[in-house]
């Protein structure tokens, strides 16, 4: 069964989408959607710093715009989605590419909806200067209790014993003077404590756009970050995505249900290698492709002809 996922915020690097302009009709499409965006997302994907793309309102509808050119250049069409893909999973802001390759959202509302989440977030992290540091390892337990005793949230557990906690600088400062006992800690490049309750105002604002959106029920299993379950309901997508923004990444779940579900094979869409890492170290002989540029179409295209076969 071939599994399409998509990465979340972190994943961006400078210049990353530059192979992706090469194509035909690239440039055209990501100037249309810069327009829903309000930002130029080729200049953001092309020319701008690290700094400028660490920004979270540029950050978010750059990710699921780069997701959904790479998805469109792998698999064009969204009946082709449906044919051939056997679940969709996104970590935290890969979600609404995921929505969108679903068909839950259009790609125009998708952008719309990332583009506002990106500003909410922003708007939010600039109250509280906060931010968000992996802990890797250490034995689960005493990790959780040293993130309690710092007031810190577990705001992602991706699995294979990596936690990543969020809170303000001087909570992350105080872990990183006190860490828990066998771990290592890498700090991450974001802007905020992300899925905390720091994000609160960034689900009012997301809630009061939810209604203008146009909804259908996902056309493949799409695999929730809020508890790793597969959700069948269009407008149960969207509520999820509106409340995600506040709540815990659960994508050690998601993997657990795309392995109950029968993965064979995991494409991650670009800016990819984050998530494709994860299912490595998680999910013991599944293949995986991180679709980075698009040298890497014809391997993608060679294992969704193989997967989709075994998925069908």
């Amino acid at each position: 069964m071939l599994v399409i996922v998509a990465p979340g915020q972190g994943a961006q690097s400078p210049g990353f989408l530059n192979p992706w302009l090469e194509l035909d009709g690239v440039a055209d499409r990501l100037g249309q959607w810069s327009d829903v965006a309000g930002l130029d997302l080729v200049h953001y994907g092309t020319e701008a710093s690290a700094e400028e793309i660490k920004d979270t309102a540029v950050a978010q509808p750059l990710l699921v715009a780069a997701g959904l050119i790479t998805a469109d250049r792998l698999l064009p069409g969204p009946d082709q989605v449906s044919k051939l893909v056997g679940a969709l999973a996104g970590h935290s802001v890969g979600e609404i590419t995921a929505a969108a390759l679903a068909g839950v959202l259009s790609p125009l509302d998708a952008l719309t909806f990332v583009s506002e989440r990106g500003r909410a977030m922003a708007a939010a992290a600039a109250v509280t200067e906060t931010g968000m540091i992996a802990v890797l390892g250490g034995d689960p337990e005493a990790v959780a209790a040293k993130l309690d005793e710092h007031g810190l949230t577990p705001a992602n557990n991706n699995g294979g014993g990596q936690i990543v906690a969020a809170g303000t600088l001087d909570q992350l400062a105080a872990l990183r003077a006190d860490p828990p006992a066998g771990s290592k800690l890498i700090a991450l490049k974001v802007a905020g404590a992300f899925h905390t309750a720091h994000m609160a105002p960034g689900v009012q604002r997301l809630a009061e756009l939810a209604p203008s959106l146009t909804v259908a029920d996902p056309s493949v299993a799409y695999v929730s970050n809020k508890d790793g379950e597969v959700v069948q309901a269009g407008g149960e997508v969207l509520a999820r995505l509106v409340s995600q923004v506040s709540n815990p990444v659960r994508w050690d779940l998601c993997m657990e249900t795309l392995q109950q579900l029968g993965a064979t094979c995991v494409i991650e869409l670009a800016p990819a290698g984050t998530l494709t890492a994860l299912v490595k170290r998680n999910l013991k002989g599944v293949a995986t492709l991180a679709l980075k540029t698009p040298a890497d179409l014809d391997k993608a295209r060679a294992l969704v002809d193989e997967h989709a076969e075994v998925g069908a």
